[in-house]
């Protein structure tokens, strides 16, 4: 049997996050619950016997106290999930100045990593996100408009999130590598979840009903690549700085993602608007 790891997984008070911890608990692993609602975040801890932190992604100021409080707590953290994230309806600023799904997709987790970096290098880490094949539908990366000013609608938000999920992984692995750490990006399929329930899409009134249950994937088999990549050998089970879908790395993608230049950009423009 393969190690124990500790797995750090953001967004696991409910849907797929939830549902990787339960798994990767089960497997041995000693997982940190991290999520918004205390309430949901300390229910899915103590069914766990899990360590847990609370923090909202619309606050900066959150991020860098959960960084600060991981690091002083594990030596170690050989996988960092990055799943949190969200759909949302109008285009609101946070208090720190930035569109929300922006912030909450890209930026927050962006932050989290690099302040984790000296601990998941020392760690060899695998860190994984969360993206979506919405951003090949709806995406569109314009640098100098990270937070829609001119062109914002729910749905290309969003999309345009989860394409920095995947350039941020691409980048990442450019980076780091060399150094150990190893990163992938997944789309989880269809989830009947609670997804979407702080939009005006369609999903708010679909994505958790009986008919969506019917139709789309449970938490538990959404949560089966995230489960597969945390627990896997990077460069033998996965291909580092690879986006996932079904397992496999995607044939189909936004053209703006296999752009390493783009990657390399976005990752500077991040760090400058954190400075």
């Amino acid at each position: 049997m393969a190690p124990a790891k500790t797995i750090v997984i953001t967004g696991a008070s409910d849907g797929i996050g939830a549902a990787a911890a339960r798994r990767l608990h089960r497997d041995g692993h000693r997982v940190v619950v991290i999520g918004r609602s205390p309430q949901k975040t300390a229910a899915v801890a103590a069914e766990l016997g899990a360590d847990h932190y609370v923090a909202d992604y619309s606050r900066l100021d959150d991020v860098r106290k959960l960084a600060a409080d991981l690091t002083a707590a594990y030596p170690r953290i050989e996988v960092l999930a990055n799943n949190a994230g969200g759909l949302f309806g109008d285009r609101t600023k946070t208090v720190d100045g930035f569109e929300k799904t922006f912030q909450i997709n890209h930026l927050a987790p962006f932050l989290l990593t690099r302040q984790l970096m000296d601990t998941l290098v020392a760690s060899k880490a695998t860190v994984i996100q969360t993206s979506s094949a919405v951003a090949r539908l709806s995406g569109k990366l314009v640098l100098d408009d990270l937070d829609h000013d001119r062109d914002f609608s729910a749905m290309r938000a969003y999309g345009t999130a989860k394409l920095e999920n995947i350039l941020f992984t691409k980048e990442l692995h450019r980076r780091y590598h060399e150094q150990g750490v190893s990163a992938a990006a997944f789309h989880p399929g269809g989830v009947a979840s609670n997804f979407g329930r702080e939009s005006e899409s369609f999903l708010k009134y679909f994505a958790g009903t009986r008919l969506a249950r019917m139709f789309l994937a449970s938490p538990d088999q959404g949560a089966g690549q995230l489960v597969w990549l945390a627990t896997g050998t990077p460069g033998t089970d996965w291909v580092s700085g690879a986006y996932y879908e079904k397992g496999k790395p995607a044939k189909r993608n936004n053209p703006q993602a296999l752009d390493a230049e783009l990657a390399r950009r976005l990752w500077e423009r991040s760090e400058e608007l954190l400075a």
